[in-house]
């Protein structure tokens, strides 16, 4: 399309842009159907169905407490979740849910040695298996990573970690976090559940052209150039509307993770402790496999590595990809470039 033809569809170009922006509320995302296992307080243990059930051990998937789920079940084509079922994996998901204020006294204690485990125990009851994936992403990896750790009769035999921090040294984040200035303790103190769009405008600010302009541009210039305006809709609205989902974080929770993993970095150094425990990476004994993004600014590569020497584990494998922290499972390229090397890793691994 020549310049003159893109100023005559203008204003239909603006129409349509606008159109879609108005109305990604309006989009469906986490579609695959499911059905609740089991419940406590704000957490929900869902497990997909399937007619279609050929490998023995279950997959339960966690993600963060900053944002929804639905990332791993994005929407049709673009689902992690429906890309497992397709292999003939028996899949579980765990949402945290929406917490308040009267939650704000929930710690990370709660999530990785209480609401995880009671999870995965209910995963091997509906499944009737005794042994399960865990695959985590973000934060979520960092939990499963904690209670791999602290459960010596952990029922996971496998651990797949997404993005995951566990060394933060040198990253954006701890720059900002670091500074005498920032006070974990007042922002705690001051709200019982943090804000989840304050959080969700941090990491924003960390890549704030990227966020805040390059996404609509490439939006527009593919309508201004005559994309089919279902198409572009179709790629735009779902990552949008689920970015824009940010569910509030708790504010002990809130608390520690700042203070334990950023400002004193703790886990890496073996100085975190849950339930008494100390958290040893190094009592890990899964089969292992760590992904890093190469573009990823929320939990760099180098922040992830480190695992890899740290853990008690014979059986370590590390995919490093090109791509962001959330592109790299989300992206319109994952399906092709890394849900395949991780299904074959997954294959052999579970057997019973």
């Amino acid at each position: 399309m020549n310049v003159l033809e893109q100023v005559a569809r203008a204003p239909a170009a603006a129409t349509e842009f606008l159109n879609i922006l108005l109305t990604t509320e309006d989009a469906e995302v986490g579609t695959t159907p499911k059905d609740v296992v089991w419940t406590h307080r704000k957490t929900t243990l869902y497990r997909y169905r399937s007619t279609q059930r050929s490998q023995p051990i279950p997959v339960l998937l966690v993600f963060a407490l900053i944002n929804r789920p639905d990332i791993f079940d994005l929407s049709q084509g673009r689902s992690f979740v429906e890309y497992l079922l397709d292999e003939g994996y028996d899949v579980f998901l765990v949402d945290w849910g929406v917490p308040d204020e009267e939650d704000a006294d929930t710690g990370l204690e709660h999530f990785v040695c209480e609401a995880l485990p009671w999870a995965m125990r209910e995963v091997l009851r509906s499944s009737g298996e005794e042994e399960l994936t865990l695959l985590g992403w973000c934060i979520g990896g960092t939990l499963c990573a904690m209670h791999a750790a602290i459960e010596p009769d952990s029922p996971a035999r496998n651990l797949v970690l997404l993005t995951t921090p566990i060394d933060t040294d040198g990253g954006l984040y701890t720059k900002w976090l670091r500074r005498d200035t920032f006070d974990p303790d007042l922002v705690a103190d001051t709200y019982g559940a943090i804000p989840g769009g304050t959080i969700d405008f941090a990491n924003k600010m960390m890549k704030p052209v990227t966020n805040f302009w390059s996404t609509y541009r490439k939006l527009w210039h593919g309508i201004a150039q005559g994309q089919d305006p279902d198409k572009a809709r179709k790629a735009y609205q779902p990552m949008a509307k689920w970015v824009a989902d940010n569910p509030p974080f708790p504010a002990r929770a809130y608390r520690e993770w700042i203070t334990w993993m950023y400002k004193e970095n703790r886990l890496v150094d073996g100085r975190l402790r849950l339930n008494g425990k100390r958290v040893d990476l190094g009592d890990i004994e899964q089969s292992l496999l760590v992904v890093t993004a190469g573009a990823d600014h929320i939990a760099p590569p180098p922040g992830t590595r480190p695992l890899l020497d740290l853990v008690g584990s014979k059986d370590v494998t590390h995919f490093d990809r090109s791509g962001g922290h959330i592109g790299l499972m989300a992206g319109s390229k994952a399906r092709d470039e890394i849900w395949p090397d991780i299904a074959e890793w997954l294959e052999p691994r579970s057997d019973r």
